[in-house]
């Protein structure tokens, strides 16, 4: 039978916390603020029920993780996030998105149901352990410095904040970030060797519809650079000049119409393909994972320039297009690659086959010579072409398809 003098548990962390006072005493702040490093910033806020508790969530590190940070995208987390700078400023992550109205001084406008409340952006500032720093569609207006002055950041992702002003070397108050992702910020300006400042620490980069210019292999000597992306810039350069040696920890490589083999790049000459190609394969040998399984396939949509001198206009009755086009193809684990037709009436030059054909004596040549048969089945109306005919050729090769039927 239990004792009705034995005191009964608490209802919850909170009660047991708030009755007893005495022994949260017993805890210096140094060593509660290593128990705080295991909660939310949610949790820790709650938690400071003594002065003890408090000055521990001041020195709190709260570490990364899902829960661990703070998002910023209305007038109430607004509020919130004002209270941790200074009851919990070692916070290490933030999130501000959706706030879509500002002004030139600086300020967050957030649309409340009746009203509109001007937020300062400066209070962001305060967080000077930030480590990794989110926003998304955030209308700021101006240069907004106070974002460039965190010593510890790792993390900067900003995107769909078309008015945000600012430039590559604004970076440099970041001297240990690892993952640059800009997406969509229309007023960032620059120059790619701007980032030869973070060689020692850069892992991710992805740049998109920005006004950045310079070189890609300006970053060729990054010992830690994983994956490199910078669709629709005006940087430049050469996939052809990717040496042995560079880019040497690289995973994933997109690269703009801008620079030679970039994506969307139209090629001027067709005797400048198969060389480029046998570059491409080169990379792939060294690193498979190099470009997606999508962009491979359809060959970055590599097309002939109608500035070339080899381009001419489809014929008018439109039965076959010119194969302008380029491919990869695979067979089993062997590659190689073709110029083609696109859209609905597909057809393939052939194959130039940049890998031996496998020994029949391998365990999956069964699966090599039926994927060669569906490679090779639309190796028809160009059968014998191993890159685009000429005008004249094309026309006959049309006129010997109408005289068949």
């Amino acid at each position: 039978m239990m004792n009705s003098s034995t005191p009964s548990a608490p209802e919850s962390t909170n009660d047991m916390i708030l009755t007893d006072d005495e022994t949260a005493e017993e805890l210096s702040a140094d060593e509660v603020a290593i128990i705080f490093g295991f909660l939310s910033p949610y949790d820790i806020m709650h938690a400071r029920v003594c002065t003890t508790w408090r000055d521990a969530a001041k020195k709190t590190v709260v570490p990364p993780s899902y829960e661990s940070y703070y998002k910023i995208y209305n007038v109430r987390s607004y509020n919130a996030v004002r209270a941790m700078s200074t009851a919990l400023p070692n916070l290490d992550q933030l999130d501000i998105s959706d706030l879509e109205f500002s002004d030139l001084a600086g300020r967050f406008f957030s649309r409340g149901e009746n009203s509109v409340v001007s937020l300062d952006i400066n209070i962001i500032s305060s967080f000077r352990k930030l480590r990794r720093l989110y926003l998304y569609k955030v209308e700021m207006h101006g240069r907004n410095l106070g974002l460039f002055e965190f010593p510890l950041l790792r993390v900067l992702s900003i995107r769909y904040c078309h008015n945000l002003k600012f430039d590559l070397d604004m970076l440099q108050g970041f001297p240990l970030l690892e993952d640059l992702d800009l997406i969509h910020v229309q007023q960032f300006i620059g120059n790619i060797s701007s980032l030869r400042a973070f060689k020692g620490t850069l892992k991710s980069l992805h740049i998109s519809r920005c006004l950045v210019r310079g070189n890609f292999m300006d970053l060729a000597d990054f010992p830690h650079l994983k994956e490199l992306e910078l669709h629709d810039t005006a940087v430049t350069g050469d996939i052809r000049d990717i040496g042995v040696h560079d880019f040497p920890a690289l995973e994933s490589l997109c690269l703009p119409d801008t620079v030679h083999g970039g994506s969307e790049y139209k090629f001027q000459q067709i005797s400048k393909v198969p060389s480029f190609m046998h570059t491409v394969h080169l990379l792939l040998q060294r690193t498979p994972t190099l470009f997606s399984k999508t962009c491979l396939s359809t060959a970055f949509n590599w097309t002939l320039s109608e500035d070339s001198p080899d381009w001419y206009e489809e014929d008018e009755s439109e039965i076959r297009d010119p194969p302008f086009h380029l491919q990869f193809v695979r067979a089993g684990s062997r590659r190689g690659w073709s110029w083609c037709t696109s859209g609905y009436n597909y057809f393939s030059c052939e194959i130039h086959w940049l890998d031996p054909e496998p020994s029949c004596e391998i365990g999956d040549y069964g699966t090599y010579i039926d994927e060669l048969q569906g490679v090779e089945h639309f190796v028809d109306f160009y059968r014998g072409y191993y890159q685009p005919p000429t005008e004249e050729e094309y026309h006959r090769l049309l006129r010997q398809l109408t005289e068949m039927f």
